[in-house]
């Protein structure tokens, strides 16, 4: 072989090399899309902060013992590992990703917490490869197929977003305050705020918006036929309202402060000036129990468990079992992996 045939040879192979690894970098970068129906995280998990989410047998959760930092588990709370180090809330997962609002740390809490910045993050489902998307300040957020609806605010006033989960697209549909938390089937259910506190639906195809019921209403969460609902003219009571049936059931008469639907229970926590505490029933109201005394709020479940914590305090956090009797304990798994990360 003749050397400028050899060199010919060279660089074609060097050509052809470089152009597959041009050709993996590319592919390197795309996202992979969801499948239809994906939902980040349950309403009420969003409802109360979104500090918990569970997605193919694995929970993912803001650490309470250190600072919030992103962590997974199995639902038994065993196998632990630490993901990342920034505060996180509103996680959602879907698909190959976790989305969730990273909350920037103050300066005592080190070098790598002074570099990080408020915003939306979307990285695997190991915690790795974090990109920003948005540096928004963002008070709810839902994932709903391949867009991820939220609720920001800035100096002109609330603003209401979809944003394709590849960062291809932003789309302002309101200027109003509009809460994606609650999706079944393609629907988000929101109540009003400008106005009324009427049920609201936003057609996620078209991104339309259609009243449904005039109630007055707050924190709706739709299950089937029934939507449950804080009553705000009624001392902001738990009832829950037939669509079919256009039926109204008092579930409660507590005053409540924030509600979880977990399984076939309900846990909320009861306003009271003399005798405030963590309470749960079943989902027509009966059997009603206390779980702990006291102010409670971030009420998050898994399929095993319901976490909450002291109002205005995160830590200790406390668990209970879904079903079964209540036996409260603290999250002392979590409090365990903090520690053994820090060292």
């Amino acid at each position: 072989m003749n050397k400028s045939l050899r060199t010919t040879i060279i660089t074609i192979i060097v050509i052809l090399l470089l152009i597959a690894l041009f050709v993996t970098g590319i592919r390197s970068e795309q996202i992979t899309m969801n499948p239809a129906g994906t939902v980040g995280n349950t309403a009420g998990n969003i409802n109360n902060s979104g500090l918990f989410c569970e997605y193919n047998g694995v929970v993912y959760f803001s650490n309470p013992y250190d600072k919030g930092a992103l962590y997974s588990m199995s639902p038994d709370e065993s196998n632990i590992q630490k993901l990342g180090s920034a505060p996180v809330e509103l996680i959602n997962a879907g698909g190959d990703y976790l989305y969730y609002f990273q909350t920037a740390a103050d300066g005592s809490a080190g070098l790598g917490y002074m570099r990080t910045r408020n915003g939306i993050y979307r990285s695997n489902l190991k915690g790795k490869g974090a990109a920003c998307l948005s540096t928004d300040t963002v008070f709810s957020m839902q994932l709903v197929d391949n867009y991820l609806y939220y609720l920001m605010s800035d100096e002109s006033g609330p603003h209401f977003y979809k944003k394709k989960i590849d960062d291809s697209e932003e789309i302002l549909i309101s200027d109003t305050i509009i809460n994606p938390a609650c999706i079944e089937g393609n629907t988000i259910y929101f109540n009003g705020t400008e106005d009324d506190h009427e049920l609201y639906a936003l057609n996620t195809s078209d991104d339309s918006i259609t009243s449904v019921w005039a109630g007055n209403i707050w924190n709706p969460i739709v299950e089937g036929d029934y939507v449950y609902y804080m009553d705000v003219a009624n001392n902001y009571r738990l009832c829950r309202y037939s669509l079919s049936g256009n039926v109204i059931e008092v579930l409660t008469n507590d005053r409540i402060d924030t509600y979880n639907i977990c399984g076939d229970m309900i846990y909320y926590q009861k306003s009271s000036s003399q005798s405030p505490c963590f309470k749960r029933m079943h989902k027509d109201g009966s059997n009603n129990e206390v779980v702990a005394e006291g102010i409670y709020s971030d009420i998050n479940a898994t399929s095993q468990y319901v976490y909450f914590h002291a109002f205005e305090t995160t830590a200790p956090t406390y668990r209970t079992p879904i079903n079964g009797p209540v036996v409260v304990s603290t999250f002392d798994a979590a409090m365990n992996a903090a520690f053994e990360n820090g060292k």
